[in-house]
């Protein structure tokens, strides 16, 4: 299957009112189809069962340089699985997606990709790491959605726990920077931990809340216990 081949399949779905309202939305410069995602859930798993491994990469290389956003989202999902071996390929197109970030849908899905390669390997925390300090928001903001899995063991293994912490390290070191989607993302990890590591979450906040914008402390905040 080429490129052209699953963009048709896509687009026998586009919908021109759900494409401008999308479009609108997200405040998006590219070019919208509007085909609801869980069409888009359908074709790309048909192409996961049909396809071998370097040709899922492949496609999902081809729909990413089209640069339209369903055609995006079909790229992220196509890689989106437990189960890659190997993976190295498929990791690799992922990474290289980071810096052409632009807005937290596409961002999103792409991340939900990574987070199950890291998982695969965790020594790719190395290379995720070196993120957290690009001038690039959207790639900041990677580090912290990739890495998302480690908020949700109950019982974390220490080598879980060394993740965790290095993790939250970087979203303390990002609590000065203001922008929303940042505050956003620290305040995603910090309530996500709190529903396994409440004890964890309230230490953090404790540290970092005050020079949070309030809207992110109360929201990494949300599954706490309160006092009383």
């Amino acid at each position: 299957m080429t490129p052209d081949d699953a963009l048709a399949e896509i687009s026998a779905h586009a919908d021109a009112q759900r494409a401008a309202d999308a479009k609108a939305y997200h405040k998006s410069k590219r070019d919208h189809l509007g085909v609801p995602n869980p069409i888009l859930n359908d074709l790309t798993k048909a192409w996961r069962q049909a396809l071998d491994l370097p040709a899922r990469v492949a496609l999902a290389d081809g729909l990413w340089r089209t640069n339209l956003y369903e055609a995006r989202l079909a790229a992220a999902k196509l890689l989106t699985q437990a189960r890659i071996r190997p993976d190295d390929d498929a990791w690799a197109l992922i990474s290289s997606w980071v810096p052409e970030f632009d807005s937290w849908a596409i961002a999103d899905h792409a991340c939900m990709a990574g987070q199950k390669r890291l998982v695969a390997d965790p020594t790719r925390i190395e290379e995720v790491e070196a993120w957290t300090t690009s001038d690039h928001l959207w790639t900041r903001r990677a580090a912290l959605v990739m890495t998302l899995p480690w908020t949700k063991q109950n019982f974390p293994k220490p080598h879980e726990v060394e993740v965790r912490e290095r993790v939250l390290g970087w979203a303390a070191g990002y609590v000065p920077d203001q922008q929303w989607f940042i505050q956003k993302a620290i305040a995603w990890w910090v309530r996500e931990l709190g529903k396994h590591d409440a004890a964890r979450a309230r230490t953090f906040l404790d540290a970092h809340g005050d020079a949070m914008k309030p809207f992110a402390a109360k929201e990494a905040a949300k599954y706490l216990p309160t006092n009383g």
